[in-house]
């Protein structure tokens, strides 16, 4: 655990001197709140003093003090004590003051990088290390668990260094002022410490298990919101809330029963404070009167002295279990920290080489004997002796029921995946000898569920080219047959897209992440069904854009119509994950039964062509 520690800590980085600097304010603050009662007592036992000794005396008259616990006899006057104690308290508010601004910019600085930090490690992982987290795991990760280790390492530096220190400097200025009477807090401090414990394990068991809640509770809202559309289709949203509501429900039961048991701390504590209260005005009004009765009495005591154990009794006490709830909340917090250290500590299974290449060749592609698997562990193979050769600038439909391999085949061309057995060439080597940005930008792809984002038309298209110009993108437009979308909005480019591209419909964002695409300038494009939103006249002057605009770039169509891929170079057949065949249209109409069925049932419907 030390170890996920010191990797989560690696991102205090330039806020090293907030944390620092933080704890020294505790310090002081602990140290001056606990001399405060120290003080107040040698106010009123000089008062007390002069008093019994008929002294009269004003602001700035010299009036005895005598501690005979201490053994200290000296006179003060009143007017320097009350300028001390003043001091004191002017002093603990700064240092509580400075202390907190220095902990909230250390805390939350050290969120901002972990966030980040976490956020870049995601960004750096393949898609089978996104496979091992859920997305609603990764979301609370990111937000609810770093925000319970902000919280945790702000009380680390403040309140984990005052707390312990305040019971400490108590207890030690309790024996120095009251003697013997300090000895009633060495029998109760025991009990209540005890108690806290057995309160904190049992809290502490329910709250590990809120993390895993809110991984329930992420996943509903995540998946209900991305699917709205279907819910509302199928009127589902009473279903939706019933899950929803047990996810929250089971969040709440967690939470109130672990308050429940937290709830105990109050009345241990308030009953503890009493029977301390009790035993100091009782043994202390005993010990107050034999002293005034006999000078020679053992234990020396003194109304100041009573006053300050009573305070001493009470800081004791409430750092002990403040020091309980600090402890129920780091536990729940290294739960935090074991989760996103997980994410830290995974590592990219794939990265890039050593000494890598930073230029794509050309189109050409060539599976050898490849195999594919998404797990190590998994007991078949998503792809299985995979031998192809892609010409550059070849047109390739791809074809194959739902689960033949067609999406996997085409991942292992940008290494979204990296092989299993095999080896596959782009541009004459192997893609595990490319740079990684530059395989992936001679790669473009298209996917069916195509993703705009807030912001503009431009602002989309520039995702392809950052530096693209105007002409450009009304270059790549009118090739993926999406102009005429521009300039029906009154903004042309600058006209705003809204989250998830919300305002287009499912044909419009696929022509605009076709554009998106070609401003790229790749070697090779991936349309995987990214057609399949727009009518079949539209796809095929796209295809034409392609074909004739873009004639050195490869393009891989994966496709469910026909009339999609008929004109290809070559059209590939998939079945449970082999190429099942290998030709052009007229070849496949001919000879392979797969590609005669689909045809067959796709014109006998009404036709696609």
């Amino acid at each position: 655990m030390w170890q996920k520690i010191k990797l989560i800590l690696k991102s205090v980085r330039q806020y090293k001197k907030y944390a620092f600097i933080t704890p020294l304010f505790m310090v002081a603050e602990a140290l001056l709140e606990c001399i405060m009662p120290f003080t107040m007592s040698m106010l009123i036992d000089s008062v007390n003093n002069a008093v019994k000794n008929d002294i009269h005396f004003d602001m700035v008259t010299p009036i005895p003090y005598i501690n005979e616990n201490l053994g200290l006899n000296f006179n003060v006057t009143v007017l320097t004590l009350i300028l001390v104690l003043l001091g004191i308290v002017i002093f603990s508010i700064l240092s509580g003051i400075f202390g907190g601004i220095f902990g909230a910019k250390a805390s939350v600085g050290f969120a901002t990088n972990l966030r980040s930090d976490l956020f870049k490690k995601i960004q750096s992982f393949s898609f089978s290390n996104i496979d091992k987290f859920s997305s609603s795991s990764l979301v609370t990760r990111t937000t609810t668990d770093i925000q319970q280790i902000q919280m945790s390492f702000q009380m680390c530096i403040r309140i984990v260094v005052r707390a312990p220190l305040m019971m400490i400097f108590s207890a030690v200025m309790a024996f120095i002022t009251g003697g013997v009477m300090a000895c009633i807090f060495v029998v109760l401090i025991p009990v209540v410490a005890f108690g806290l414990f057995l309160i904190g394990k049992n809290a502490m068991r329910i709250f590990t298990r809120v993390f895993k809640r809110y991984d329930k509770l992420n996943e509903s809202v995540q998946e209900n919101v991305s699917g709205i559309r279907v819910v509302k289709s199928y009127v589902r949203e009473e279903y939706e809330k019933e899950k929803f509501n047990k996810a929250s429900n089971d969040l709440s039961f967690d939470f109130i029963k672990a308050e429940k048991i937290v709830a105990l701390n109050n009345p241990l504590i308030n009953t503890v404070i009493h029977l301390s209260n009790i035993a100091v005005l009782s043994l202390g009004s005993y010990f107050l009167y034999k002293s005034n009765q006999d000078p020679s009495f053992w234990a020396k005591l003194e109304i100041g002295q009573m006053s300050a154990l009573l305070t001493y009794g009470i800081q004791i006490l409430m750092n002990i279990m403040m020091i309980s709830m600090i402890l129920v909340m780091l536990f729940i917090s290294l739960e935090a920290v074991k989760r996103v250290s997980e994410v830290l500590n995974e590592e990219p299974t794939i990265k890039n080489p050593e000494n890598p290449l930073y230029e794509v060749a050309n189109g050409d592609i060539n599976f050898k004997n490849v195999n594919f698997k998404y797990k190590e562990t998994a007991e078949n193979n998503a792809l299985q002796n995979i031998n192809i050769s892609i010409k550059s600038g070849e047109f390739v439909g791809v074809l194959g029921s739902t689960g033949s391999g067609k999406t996997s085949f085409v991942n292992l061309i940008s290494r979204l995946y990296d092989v299993s057995e095999g080896e596959l060439l782009v541009g004459d080597h192997n893609v595990k000898e490319y740079d990684l940005k530059t395989l992936r930008d001679s790669v473009s792809v298209v996917l069916q569920k195509n993703v705009l984002f807030s912001g503009t038309i431009a602002s989309n298209l520039r995702w392809g080219n950052q530096n693209a110009t105007e002409e450009e993108m009304t270059r790549a437009c009118q090739i993926a047959q999406c102009l005429e979308i521009v300039k029906s909005k009154e903004k042309g480019f600058d006209s705003i897209v809204e989250q998830g591209g919300a305002n287009f419909s499912g044909g419009q964002k696929q022509r605009l992440c076709i554009a998106r695409a070609i401003l790229r300038k790749p070697k090779i494009m991936i349309l995987d069904d990214s057609t399949s939103a727009v009518d079949t006249r539209t796809d095929k002057l796209i295809r034409k854009g392609l074909k004739e605009d873009l004639p050195e770039m490869t393009k891989i169509v994966i496709a469910q119509r026909i009339s999609s891929i008929e004109d290809a170079d070559k059209i590939i057949i998939m079945d449970n994950g082999q190429i099942n065949a290998v030709g052009t249209h007229d070849e496949l109409i001919k000879s392979n039964k797969i590609y005669q069925e689909v045809y067959y049932s796709q014109n006998r419907v009404g036709g696609t062509k």
